[in-house]
């Protein structure tokens, strides 16, 4: 501005600033709050895991495979709160950075402050002086012409009059000094004013560089992590699906059969004896030839029906 006691330019820059530490500290609570979700959903994952029943009743391999489903579900969920104290710990560093920056730029808004202080004093001080000269000077010069000359050219006795305005002369010329150096002053003042404030606008500006800079990859660190959170996961999830592939219909059925059989040879033919007639002789009568337990056929093949997923394979599953 170009008003000399004007402030308006550097307010401007330290409502910016403070805008600026406002945005990081919404940033800083929005970690916080993500990291309280994210606590929360793990443990949340942790104690499904452990409390909820998934085919406790099942066997062999498909018991194996939900035996990993659900350790890979609390790995998941241990993910989660390790998220949250990472976020916890960018949060903190964002915190840290924020007041760092605040305590550096309060030293700076001190020495402004001062600076701002004397200058308009001493305009204020220059300006006062400069309106007493202005109205005092040319009516004492007018009245010490108008009023002793006379007199002195008359050799008028009233040399107290003369005297009086001689005196009146020299205050005028005392105010007249006491201008120039107030201006003097002030313009140094000035001086080191502009000089001062030139060096805090450079620090300001390096400061918002900074911060720009610092907010600029904490929020890109923020979605490396979630990044790294989803790719984490789903090498969990890939753990499920690898011991799916393994899971097989054909050992499982074996496998119960194995443990629950009762035995390969089948019950003994039921033979007749006549207990009615026993003087008649008879033949026993023998139940009919038993059907010789054959192997049993082969397990139908599963088939998917309509909308339901494809069964994938690893080597063919792609994450994209």
């Amino acid at each position: 501005s170009t008003d000399l006691t004007s402030t308006v330019g550097y307010d401007s820059i330290i409502q910016h600033l403070n805008d600026g530490r406002k945005n990081c500290k919404e940033f800083e609570d929005f970690l916080k709050e993500r990291a309280i979700i994210e606590e929360k959903y793990g443990k949340d994952l942790i104690n499904l895991s452990k409390k909820k029943p998934c085919g406790q009743t099942e066997l062999n391999t498909l018991k194996r495979s939900l035996d990993v489903f659900k350790q890979q579900i609390d790995n998941v969920g241990q993910g989660h709160i390790q998220l949250a104290q990472t976020l916890r710990e960018e949060a903190k560093k964002m915190e840290d950075f924020r007041e760092k920056q605040k305590l550096h730029r309060k030293k700076i808004e001190l020495i402004m402050e001062a600076i701002h202080k004397n200058r308009n004093l001493q305009y204020k001080k220059t300006m006062e002086v400069k309106q007493t000269c202005c109205c005092f000077l040319p009516y004492g010069l007018t009245l010490l012409t108008r009023t002793a000359l006379p007199y002195l050219s008359s050799l008028s006795p009233f040399w107290q009059l003369f005297l009086k305005l001689a005196q009146t002369k020299s205050a005028l010329e005392d105010s007249d000094r006491s201008y120039q150096q107030s201006v003097t002053t002030l313009e140094k003042i000035r001086e080191e004013w502009q000089k001062e404030h030139i060096k805090a606008c450079e620090f300001f500006e390096t400061q918002e560089c900074e911060r720009i800079n610092y907010f600029r990859n904490a929020l890109w660190l923020h979605v490396n992590q979630l990044s790294q959170d989803c790719v984490q996961n789903d090498e969990k999830y890939e753990e499920i699906r690898k011991s799916l592939e393994m899971c097989s219909i054909e050992k499982d059925i074996d496998f119960f059969v194995n443990l629950r059989k009762t035995g390969s040879v089948a019950p003994a033919p039921v033979v007749y004896e006549n207990y009615y007639n026993t003087q008649r002789n008879a033949t026993a009568v023998r139940s009919p030839v038993p059907v010789p337990i054959s192997r049993r056929a082969p397990l139908p093949t599963p088939t998917s029906a309509p909308g339901e997923p494809d069964y994938a394979t690893v080597d063919g599953y792609s994450l994209i």
